[in-house]
């Protein structure tokens, strides 16, 4: 048979920020499917109903643009595969849960929260794996198409085969325990005992399909050869590759890549160190060095270089010289990578202009002109007053950041739930800022006079301020909740308070 064309993808959940992960994922599969004169799907996997929104997308989209990334079919480009949402999809994947369910691959399910909850009590008594025990799955399909008939909220679950040892294994069970197996092009061959595996849930009770479902439709009909994903998913991939077996359909190559890591070996996140690519964009990173270091995280070029473009990264690539150990994001080495393109790869005059558009653009200072103005008397005193608005970090004293009358403990949980908060707010105007502050305070029962000194040292290093929500908002979302989780590293590191005595 003759090999098919290199076909990649990568498919974002727009539920909240464009992470960094996102992108150093892209950049494997894109170096992969272009070196190979393959294509670059992008595709929007927006099934979670609650958290998905178009803002969300529309920031990835930009974001990934900005690392210089074009993709050859996609939501905002088309292509002969659209749709390219999930959400507008959904025709398509009830017509593919009938055709298993009419196969005996999948089945209804009409149990209820509440009896899944007690099975899986009673599985991790016996020091079982829990898993759904497929009462369903043994069921007279008429009663349960009854239940369903009478409004019973049902879901469409896979039938996943079972050994004679499996404690699941209900009347098909067969002799021999069932392995499933797939090579991975990084790890070499994987093998997984079905009783790891549950009957997972396909199609949700609302005619949502669930990742796994969409996830194998949509690679089988964009004609996907390579899957290159986190590793992560190692443990979905026999499932998926379960629901190839039950379509009948090829599967793709699998490969596997180690997960970006913290120092500390934890995987990355927003809550030790800034992962939103608009936080990179916004502070003044170049897109250049940050491709150029996202592919330094599990690559190596054989003559050693450091300083590279996407262009050389994906004319060098080698999938066999991809290191599986996990790779650290150490924003000290982009901080150092950044330093070298703004001293090595651009001009005065480019330097000028990046400086310009970063710090001091039309529209930031008249922004911060606009809440500052009646504060200073002449230029030179600005950045004396407000050097808040152009610096990176500030550094408050720590005593500054505990809310009057709380403890070390009940400081960190009053920030932590505000950061949350933000994460969340994507309108960061002043009025949503306000909004957003007031409804915090009277949800924790804290006075402006309680929360907002310590708030005010945290993003601003300075006692004294333009209003915060006033202030905060021309600042930016992405700096506010970076300087709060830099506070909170601060007060994890004060010692408690000893108790008073008497």
């Amino acid at each position: 048979m003759a090999e098919r064309p290199v076909v990649v993808r990568i498919a974002p959940s727009p539920t909240g920020d464009p992470h960094v992960g996102t992108a150093y994922i892209a950049l494997f599969n894109y170096a992969f499917a272009k070196q190979r004169g393959g294509k670059f799907l992008l595709r929007i996997e927006d099934t979670d109903r609650v958290r998905s929104t178009k803002a969300s997308e529309d920031m990835i989209l930009a974001s990934l643009r900005w690392l210089g990334f074009s993709w050859d079919e996609g939501p905002d480009v088309g292509g002969p595969n659209g749709p390219y949402r999930q959400s507008e999809r959904l025709d398509i994947y009830q017509k593919h849960v009938d055709e298993l369910v009419a196969k005996g691959e999948a089945y209804w399910c009409t149990c209820s929260a509440e009896r899944l909850d007690g099975v899986r009590k009673e599985q991790t008594a016996r020091k079982e794996n829990p898993g759904y025990d497929g009462r369903c799955r043994f069921r007279d399909h008429a009663e349960v198409q009854a239940e369903r008939t009478r409004g019973v909220a049902a879901v469409v679950r896979l039938t996943v085969p079972r050994g004679g040892d499996d404690p699941k294994k209900g009347k098909d069970g067969r002799a021999e325990p069932v392995k499933v197996r797939f090579k991975d092009l990084l790890r070499g061959d994987v093998e997984f005992d079905t009783r790891e595996i549950d009957d997972q849930v396909l199609l949700k009770s609302d005619g949502y399909p669930t990742y796994h479902l969409a996830n194998i439709v949509d690679d089988h009909l964009m004609g996907v050869t390579h899957v290159l994903r986190g590793e992560e998913w190692i443990s979905s991939t026999p499932k998926h590759v379960l629901l190839y077996q039950a379509f009948g359909w090829q599967a793709p190559a699998f490969a596997h890549l180690p997960l970006l890591r913290n120092a500390d070996k934890s995987k990355v996140s927003k809550r030790k160190n800034p992962v939103s690519l608009s936080y990179f964009k916004e502070c003044g990173y170049f897109p250049d060095a940050m491709i150029n270091f996202l592919g330094m995280m599990a690559f190596t070029f054989e003559d050693g270089r450091e300083i590279f473009t996407l262009d050389d990264f994906v004319k060098n690539f080698q999938l066999e010289r991809v290191v599986l150990g996990g790779p650290v994001f150490d924003l000290k080495k982009l901080l150092w990578l950044n330093g070298r393109y703004l001293r090595e790869q651009r001009t005065d005059a480019e330097l000028v202009g990046y400086l310009k558009e970063r710090l001091f653009s039309d529209d930031y200072l008249t922004r911060v002109v606009a809440v500052v103005k009646e504060r200073f008397e002449k230029a030179e005193d600005l950045i004396d007053y407000a050097p808040y608005f152009f610096t990176g970090s500030v550094s408050p004293a720590t005593e500054d950041l505990l809310v009057k009358g709380k403890s070390k403990k009940e400081s960190m949980g009053v920030w932590e739930a505000l950061v949350e908060k933000i994460d969340l707010q994507q309108d960061f105007t002043a009025a949503r800022v306000e909004e957003l502050l007031n409804a915090f305070l009277e949800e924790k029962g804290l006075s402006a006079k309680e929360a907002f000194m310590p708030l005010r040292w945290m993003v601003t290093g300075k006692k004294a301020t333009p209003p915060l929500h006033d202030t905060m908002a021309v600042l930016g979302r992405e700096r506010v909740r970076t300087r709060i989780r830099a506070g909170l590293e601060r007060l994890k590191a004060l010692p408690e308070k000893p108790p008073a005595t008497a």
